[in-house]
């Protein structure tokens, strides 16, 4: 990403994450290295920088955004390290290095995915927030259950399982990824609002509407590069969702339509961005990237 404020963003986030980690008490040393060890393995953070850059956009405190920005990073990583065990996708690489059941084991890579999913509400319940009301507090949490449970994020990946090797509309494809990835994207720009003092219905449809296409757009670049990347630059396995024989984009409509559809897909975020009366440079920026990315 070459957006300027993403590695403050990125060095703020792994700050906060590891002092949370150094906080907790060792029950295991295995589980806490295996949970410190996916956590902090790098990535583009783009769900955090989304929590920071949209925030700071709607005048929340920094230290506010801190907790948001933590639990969707958990969160997302928790959905990760199960994601790539055996009885999901099987993957032996996550960001460049070994997927975390091959790193430890699957059942120690199974218990730290639980412990980060409850980490993730631990940070966003215990924060010492400076300008955010108890029942914003109270949504955010509720946020996090509703887009990373079965009606979100889980409930996508059920339905990516449920049809490999199986005929997938566009239509049923757009539904699995809305939910599968751009739920957590989504949250991200909620968590945001929720943390500022803007109250308007207006701004924040209209930042739910570039979060999703964003989203969407994101899964589609996954899709292109999983025909068009290199293993050692995505940092996972080129060609797995081909050789699972998953339903895509560019395997439903075609590899040129499918970076076309990507492309309307950043213009209806940037068409999104402009009702808006703030400086949306960061996330117009954010947008672009998405589909000029290679990992």
């Amino acid at each position: 990403m070459t957006l300027d404020s993403l590695t403050s963003y990125q060095q703020r986030l792994e700050l906060v994450l590891q002092q949370h980690l150094d906080k907790k008490s060792l029950t295991d040393p295995r589980l806490h290295q295996a949970m410190a060890y996916s956590l902090l393995l790098g990535g583009k953070r783009m769900r955090p920088f989304l929590v920071y850059s949209c925030g700071q956009m709607l005048g929340a405190a920094l230290t506010d955004l801190d907790a948001p920005a933590a639990a969707i990073e958990a969160l997302h990583t928790y959905s990760l390290i199960h994601d790539d065990l055996p009885a999901m996708d099987n993957d032996d690489l996550r960001r460049g290095k070994a997927t975390c059941h091959k790193a430890f084991d699957e059942a120690t890579a199974i218990l730290a995915g639980d412990a980060l999913q409850t980490f993730a509400f631990e940070l966003l319940s215990s924060h010492d927030y400076q300008q955010v009301p108890a029942q914003r507090i109270v949504a955010m949490i509720q946020q996090l259950a509703l887009h990373a449970g079965y009606n979100g994020m889980c409930g996508g990946q059920a339905i990516d399982l449920a049809h490999t090797n199986q005929k997938m509309s566009v239509e049923a494809l757009e539904q699995m990824h809305q939910l599968k990835t751009g739920a957590l994207i989504e949250c991200s720009v909620r968590f945001a609002y929720l943390a500022s003092p803007v109250d308007n219905v207006e701004h924040l449809d209209a930042l739910v509407r570039y979060s999703r296409a964003i989203g969407l757009a994101f899964q589609v670049q996954d899709d292109i590069l999983d025909i068009e990347g290199d293993t050692q630059v995505l940092g996972k396995t080129a060609g797995s969702d081909q050789k699972a024989n998953k339903a895509t984009y560019p395997a439903l409509l075609g590899l040129e339509p499918a970076k076309r559809k990507a492309q309307l897909l950043v213009e209806e975020a940037l068409a999104a961005l402009r009702e808006l009366p703030y400086a949306t440079d960061e996330l117009v920026a954010l947008a672009r990237y998405v589909i000029a990315r290679q990992f």
